[in-house]
């Protein structure tokens, strides 16, 4: 057995019993080692091998299995390897191939994913020589991600434990994505000869070979210093977070009467408001006296709203609730920041017999009162509003999944169409890439999702036309390869939609506003998709959409086309409408 082909066995077999139950694969020479690997693995039965031609959409693909994966074990879906989460890796040749994987790589730190990347590297005495595909991969992904450099295989003892012992370091604390920098020297292909100077085999029992702990950053009781910091008139506002911590964040609301306010992808289940965001967005001198919080507690990354941004400024305080050392705080206006809120820390005022004092039932009945008059005021302006907007496509959709779908949601409009208008739904796992909010890999990430969970529960995605095109080449699924079930509905608007809403499409600018910021592209989306050979499907009116929204299997493109020029006038009258009907004095 040739060097190459020992270590690539043993690195596979390793990250497998480390968890990693999907790879996706880019085809090259110098990763080839890995490859045979991971197609001999595939055949044994032990991962779900994916093979893409483009890495950065292969990147893509893999963040959205391993938030799949994660989804499955929160769901109770049994993925056949039990109950441990599974991970999800990329897998890569050398040179401008590693730099595509950047973007995902961005994605999944700031979002807590744990993705792996493994990348075949020329052997270290061809690095600044010139040698063709050969630059520098040690830290590409610094200072966010580091490398884990793996030696030269040689034909000797004494690497089975390296090898074995340097995948369970580079995996230890699985909440961020790693990066595993792999050379090799030719032969790149396997050959038949048995013989290696040591054994090649892993622990017993399937065991890794070094058994890494987690270290616990919660206790039951956290947050009871938080809580006895503030009072009953709190807000709670979760953006972007873990689920575990959204939910029992969440709960504690509910407990105590507070105001919930959740930005999708979030789900937190609780006292949870519907129209929050419309609210904030309308308040633009402030939200009334009745409204007004004395404490904001804002849980993970609220990314989606400038209501939001103007809501803590001119709130009493701000109390954060993070693990990470980068919390969400753009403005620097929290006074604490709490690694976790439990539950349990409602029990904690219950034993002290001070629990009363965070119940304020006229608190909440006034932001239900609120919430209610802004909900019928949304009804009233879409109701009189031709049909499709953004606003419209979002509340047909989330109103016409079936129970147990998975929705993605693009970047830009989509998410945000959805917050505004969309209901909340505890019956659908919502995802987006709001890590970095970027329109890149959308298709890609959706698509992985949907592969992650299989067959087992219908999957959709939620983008616009340039989110869409942006990752256009997600589309492209061998004919060897596991195609998802997802359907992918498309609101095209001829371009940049979201620009319309923001200081570049104010009319003093209208000058250079089409070809910098609408960039209109007058792309066929039915040819491309053909051209992919996937199914595509123009809808026309609300039923048309709800008809498409069926669950069926296979990858397919439903597109609603709408006219961004609208869109101004649109949210100045719903924003209006809202202020109007509930923050006007009572």
């Amino acid at each position: 057995m040739n060097p190459s082909t020992a270590a690539a066995r043993v690195l596979v077999d390793e990250l497998v019993r480390c968890g990693v139950r999907h790879v996706v694969c880019c085809p090259g020479s110098r990763n080839a080692p890995l490859s045979y690997a991971l197609q001999h693995a595939e055949q044994d039965g032990r991962l779900r091998l994916h093979v893409r031609i483009d890495e950065r959409s292969a990147g893509f693909l893999a963040l959205g299995l391993s938030k799949a994966l994660g989804l499955s074990k929160a769901m109770g879906l049994s993925d056949g390897w039990g109950d441990r989460r599974g991970l999800a890796a990329v897998v890569c040749t050398s040179g401008t191939a590693v730099a595509n994987l950047h973007p995902a790589l961005l994605e999944a730190h700031h979002a807590g994913e744990p993705l792996i990347v493994l990348s075949a590297d020329r052997p270290p005495e061809l690095i600044g020589t010139g040698a063709n595909q050969t630059t520098v991969q040690h830290d590409i992904f610094a200072p966010l991600v580091r490398t884990t450099d793996v030696p030269v295989a040689e034909h000797r003892t004494g690497q089975n434990a390296v090898w074995r012992g340097l995948i369970c370091r580079a995996l230890a604390g699985r909440g961020a994505p790693v990066h595993i920098n792999v050379p090799f020297r030719e032969p790149l292909v396997p050959d038949d000869a048995g013989d290696w100077p040591e054994s090649l085999d892993g622990r017993p029992d399937g065991a890794v070979w070094t058994d890494v702990d987690p270290v616990s950053t919660s206790d039951s009781t956290a947050g009871a210093e938080l809580l006895a910091t503030v009072g009953a008139r709190t807000l709670l506002l979760v953006g972007d977070s873990p689920g575990r911590l959204a939910s029992e964040a969440g709960e504690v609301a509910r407990r105590l009467g507070w105001p919930l306010l959740v930005e999708p992808p979030a789900f937190a289940p609780g006292a949870e408001l519907r129209h929050g965001t419309l609210l904030l967005n309308a308040a633009a001198d402030g939200l009334p006296a009745r409204l007004r919080p004395d404490a904001v507690i804002v849980l993970g990354r609220p990314t989606l709203s400038r209501g939001v941004q103007r809501l803590l400024r001119q709130a009493g305080e701000v109390h954060v609730v993070s693990g990470q050392r980068d919390w969400a705080d753009p403005q620097y206006l929290a006074s604490s920041v709490t690694p976790w809120l439990s539950v349990e820390a409602v029990h904690w005022l219950e034993k002290r017999g001070t629990l009363d004092a965070y119940l304020d039932p006229e608190w909440t009945a006034a932001w239900r009162r609120a919430d209610t008059a802004a909900g019928e005021a949304l009804r009233h302006v879409l109701d009189a509003e031709a049909w499709p907007t953004g606003l419209h496509v979002a509340r047909e959709l989330l109103e016409a999944l079936p129970g147990g779908a998975l929705l993605f949601l693009g970047s830009s409009n989509p998410v945000r169409d959805v917050d505004l208008a969309a209901p909340r739904r505890s019956d659908i796992t919502v995802l987006a890439n709001r890590g970095l909010a970027g329109i890149d890999g959308c298709v890609s990430t959706a698509a992985g999702a949907a592969l992650g969970v299989a067959a087992r529960v219908p999957a959709y995605a939620l983008l616009g036309d340039l989110t869409f095109l942006h990752d256009v080449g997600g589309l492209l699924v061998g004919p060897d390869e596991t195609r998802p079930d997802l359907t992918v509905v498309v609101l095209n608007d001829e371009g940049g939609g979201i620009f319309t809403l923001l200081e570049q499409g104010a009319p003093e600018h209208a000058a250079g506003f089409e070809r910098l910021f609408g960039t209109s592209h007058g792309v066929d989306l039915a040819a491309v998709c053909a051209g992919y050979r996937v199914a595509h499907e123009l809808v026309r009116d609300a039923e048309s959409l709800r008809a498409a929204l069926r669950p069926r299997p296979g990858l397919r493109v439903v597109e609603v086309r709408a006219d961004r020029a609208r869109l101004p006038e649109l949210h100045g009258r719903l924003h209006a409408g809202v202020a109007n009907a509930a923050l006007r004095p009572e």
